[in-house]
């Protein structure tokens, strides 16, 4: 067993982990995080992408030892106090899901992709967002969303 420290979603947590302990499990088993979902375990779809010190990341290729120190930031810690981070409202006004499995993960990508990128274009948002897979909505309300966004939170600076 290995001892980690991590501060997820502003809470600091010290856990005993197994090494092999994926940390998407470490999410969701140990502290509960179920908003990160577990698609595909091969880092192929990027439904469980979480922001780890403010990179997007798929936690299903992250073992959980490797984010002793970080700071992690899943969908559930992503809302503040007064209501929606503009990524999830942009998502939510756009009809940027179907089923909404991808959801979570997308937004978490779409908020490092605007991070580098503050004004993407429709070509620029699609290739930033390559590892996240949509099976429902052709990515079309996905592109509106992320632009939608990004401007809010442009604006918001």
């Amino acid at each position: 067993m290995s001892r980690i420290t991590v501060t997820v979603d502003g809470t600091k947590y010290e856990e005993e982990v197994e090494p092999r302990l994926l940390l998407v499990h470490f999410l969701r088993d140990r502290l509960g995080r179920t908003g990160t979902p577990i698609g595909c375990d091969t880092s192929n779809c990027g439904a469980c992408t979480v922001l780890m010190d403010g990179r997007s990341v798929k936690s299903c290729s992250v073992l959980a030892v490797q984010a002793d120190g970080a700071d992690i930031l899943t969908i559930e810690g992503l809302a503040g106090s007064g209501g929606w981070h503009p990524m999830q409202r942009a998502f939510h006004e756009e009809h940027a899901l179907q089923c909404g499995y991808c959801t979570p993960g997308m937004i978490m990508a779409s908020i490092d992709l605007v991070q580098d990128n503050p004004d993407p274009s429709e070509e620029e948002i699609r290739s930033g967002l390559e590892g996240n897979l949509c099976r429902c909505t052709g990515y079309c309300n996905i592109v509106r969303a992320v632009r939608k966004g990004a401007q809010e939170l442009g604006a918001a600076q």
